[in-house]
């Protein structure tokens, strides 16, 4: 994969995770004030739409197509772990009071997978000169 591209899937990974989390944490304390953020806060297809968009760009931007290496395999683990507890976050396992705590832990995860995987890509890149 060239290095932009991995670079602007990173970037695009992150800024999921970024929108995962602004949704976990400010919508519920934006929707007191505004009942149409409440509905669309609390909306389950919104929290699958997160997880439908964020495993398929994870596991792209995380697979190095040039050559697998252990590092790659360690930070999809992180990532497959991550998108497996926003999975159960937004399908409410085991219990509707774990959804919050268990997405954003498991977007804390994805991005810092991402984070791990751009650090990766950099320290490569030096070797490589």
């Amino acid at each position: 994969m060239k290095p932009a591209v991995a670079r602007a899937l990173d970037l695009s990974a992150l800024g999921l995770s970024g929108l995962c989390l602004g949704h976990c944490l400010a919508l519920p304390a934006l929707a007191l004030a505004l009942p149409l953020l409440g509905a669309w806060a609390s909306a389950e297809w919104v929290h699958i739409l997160f997880v439908s968009l964020a495993a398929p760009i994870a596991l792209t931007a995380l697979i190095d197509w040039s050559s697998v290496r252990s590092s790659s395999g360690r930070l999809i683990g992180l990532a497959a772990t991550g998108l497996g507890l926003m999975l159960a976050g937004a399908l409410e396992i085991p219990f509707a009071a774990w959804e919050r705590p268990l997405t954003v832990v498991g977007g804390l995860l994805v991005a810092c997978a991402h984070v791990g995987n751009w650090r990766r890509r950099h320290l490569d890149h030096r070797h490589d000169r």
